[in-house]
């Protein structure tokens, strides 16, 4: 197995990702077989991003469950109350979790003989003069349409579903102290967009799902548009991307390039849904010391992952019980992510379902794919780049902690997969973000932690391609792309920052020759 340790060279290499000029794949939809077979426990991606309005606070969103047609009906896209869902953050750079938090979801069927999840129409809808018996005229048939997730205006939420949220601390001793946010209060999840008549006022339900529980944090729990995007469909068909404006498939014109607005290929994520969960933190909750520090403090920078576990043993439910489960063993953990793609482009095959199930501390055992990933030799042989011969220390600067990320002098530790923010860095205003993060010369963008608008596609490609050593920072290496520059949605300027969920009934995805859709060929 390959040994890293150049990490006498990191800082000049992290130095030229500051250099390079301005201007592949899914993040984790489906990318190992076992979370392919296991979709509720999918992590597609994971961000964290100090808040784009609140630079006291960081935002971490998991967004799991991929590919969500939004007219699936009668049940939609409940989270899986079997599924552990947790968040956690290193703060010492020991790639051990330091705090985390934990999120358990329960359902409830409040109409058992209701055929469909959700129901709703006007002021609700009885039956008519015709009315067959033995059900009388005027007897209430469809109840008013959804308008809240608790109280009135809630009775057609049949399928509705609660959750907790638990922060875990680790103290002396490696113990672990547990507090469940918000007490009592009922958290709703936000439900599918089913539809107008059904949900007439989404945008109102979506404000209800937002709840303060405590410590300065609020959350959010629900169904929201994806807002990953990507060539979906050209990246697998062994990097056919559909990019013309360089006269060479993959690579975009300078002009292209420089546009963060709008597309040139097609959105394959257009039109679908994810469910995801939000939480937003102040930076005194997460640091080793419980301050905020200035960037060039090495206590400022945390890593950060999510995960996803079951109970190993489970017997499901009986239809008539309110117990989701029966289990009798500890949680085994089915997914992690840190880094957008690492699972998805780096590691094998044959390696992805072991890495989902280990822990970051554990990642040396996986750096031969991180030091010649094979996706670097493809990129050679289709295109007929240049790339750095291995080792690839040029990548080392993604998993370990190191400038200009992290401040000089913060210990590196061990390779790990770890999405690493330096809470130090303020964020840049919305308007001035730009979709390369760092590539572009924008410090608080990926692979600074990793926002909603960061175009991780194009980065990786660019990385893996060896844009971080300044001999391969050149075209076209640093002009490979997908094509697809922006999300086929937007998404808000505040916490949760997620957009809206599709509505079923008017849901359509984006094709290839529509406005958006990039070229045919």
């Amino acid at each position: 197995m390959l040994k890293p340790n150049p990490l006498a060279t990191i800082t000049v290499l992290m130095a030229a990702i500051l250099a390079v000029p301005s201007g592949a794949f899914a993040a984790s939809h489906r990318e190992a077989p076992i979370t392919a077979l296991d979709h509720k426990a999918d992590i597609t991606d994971f961000f964290a991003f100090v808040s784009y309005d609140k630079p006291d606070k960081v935002t971490f969103i998991l967004s799991v469950d991929p590919l969500l047609e939004p007219a699936n009906g009668p049940n939609y896209f409940p989270f899986d109350p079997n599924v552990l869902y947790a968040i956690k953050i290193d703060n010492n750079h020991d790639a051990v979790e330091d705090v985390w938090f934990e999120f358990r979801f329960t359902t409830e069927i409040r109409a058992p003989n209701v055929f469909t999840g959700f129901v709703g129409a006007g002021t609700g809808i009885p039956a008519p003069g015709n009315s067959p018996p033995p059900v009388a005229p005027g007897t209430p048939i469809v109840p008013p349409a959804i308008t809240a997730l608790d109280g009135p205006g809630s009775e057609g939420l049949n399928l509705r579903q609660r959750y907790t949220v638990t922060l875990a601390r680790r103290g002396p001793g490696n113990s672990v102290k547990r507090t469940r946010l918000g007490g009592h209060m009922p958290l709703f999840a936000l439900p599918s967009n089913v539809g107008p008549r059904t949900m007439p006022n989404y945008p109102s339900l979506f404000k209800q799902a937002l709840y303060q529980v405590g410590h300065d944090v609020r959350v959010f729990a629900g169904t929201v548009e994806d807002p990953f995007w990507i060539d979906l469909g050209a990246a697998f068909d062994s990097l056919n991307f559909r990019t013309t404006g360089f006269n060479v498939p993959g690579v975009l014109s300078d002009a292209q390039d420089a546009d963060d607005t709008r597309n040139f290929a097609t959105d394959a994520v257009s039109g679908f849904n994810v469910n995801a969960i939000a939480i937003e933190v102040p930076v005194s909750l997460l640091t080793s010391d419980g301050k905020k520090h200035a960037a060039s403090d090495p206590k400022a920078t945390i890593g950060s992952w999510g995960t996803t576990s079951r109970q190993r043993v489970f017997v499901r439910r009986q239809p008539t019980t309110a117990r989701e489960a029966q289990a009798d063993d500890a949680w085994r953990q089915v997914q992690r992510m840190g880094n957008a793609l690492i699972n998805e482009l780096l590691v094998g095959t044959g390696s992805k379902d072991r890495f989902s199930m280990d822990q970051p501390r554990n990642d040396s055992r996986f750096a031969p794919f991180f030091l010649d990933p094979l996706l670097a030799r493809v990129l050679n042989a289709v295109y007929g780049i240049d790339i750095p011969a291995p080792p690839r220390n040029d990548l080392l600067p993604l998993v370990t902690y190191a400038p200009p990320i992290a401040a000089a002098g913060t210990p590196a530790g061990p390779v790990a997969d770890l999405l690493r923010l330096n809470t130090g860095v303020p964020p840049t205003p919305v308007g001035k973000q730009k979709r390369l993060g760092l590539l572009a010369g924008d410090p608080a963008g990926f692979p600074n932690g990793r926002r909603l608008g960061d175009d991780v596609t194009d980065i990786s490609a660019r990385v893996v391609a060896g844009v971080l050593n300044p001999s391969f920072n050149k075209a076209p290496n640093n002009r490979i792309g997908d094509g697809v520059n922006v999300n086929d949605a937007p998404y808000k300027n505040t916490f949760p920052y997620l957009g809206l969920a599709w509505d079923g009934r008017n849901r359509r995805h984006l094709d290839p020759g529509e406005v958006g859709g990039g070229p045919v060929n």
